[in-house]
């Protein structure tokens, strides 16, 4: 099993490599360490989400399509999308819909957090800001 550093490595620097620049130049515009963003790119260390949106930034990446394209690579040949909803529990979703009364029985589930990092440069936030949305 491929870790999620090790992608996240991998594909930054298969970015950084294919616009022919160096560790010491995207550290530069990236304004972190070379060191550091070496072992990023090596997949020894983890990433925050500030840093990335500092590296894509700096590559002209978005950080939606970095962590979508690290998605696919974590998948491996397994492209296929895997359904959110478990198998058996389609009909449920579908029985919930039809009856709303029903769900209110159910107790009420977390609210899931989604990084939201595309829509930053539309909404007017400074590029590479990223903004967490339940």
């Amino acid at each position: 099993m491929t870790l999620l550093r090790t992608q996240l490595g991998t594909t930054l620097r298969g970015h950084r490599l294919r616009q022919r620049r160096t560790l010491r130049d995207v550290s530069g515009a990236a304004r972190v360490s070379l060191g550091y963003l070496s072992e990023v790119e090596r997949g020894q260390k983890e990433a925050s989400s500030e840093l990335l949106a500092s590296i894509c930034d700096a590559l002209d990446v978005e950080l939606a399509d970095l962590l979508a394209e690290v998605s696919l690579g974590l998948r491996g040949d397994d492209v296929r999308v895997r359904p959110l909803v478990p198998a058996g529990a389609a009909a449920e979703v579908a029985d919930e819909e039809a009856a709303p009364a029903a769900s209110a029985e159910l107790p009420a589930a977390e609210p899931a957090l989604a990084l939201v990092g595309a829509p930053a440069r539309a909404a007017g936030r400074p590029a590479g800001a990223v903004s967490l949305a339940a």
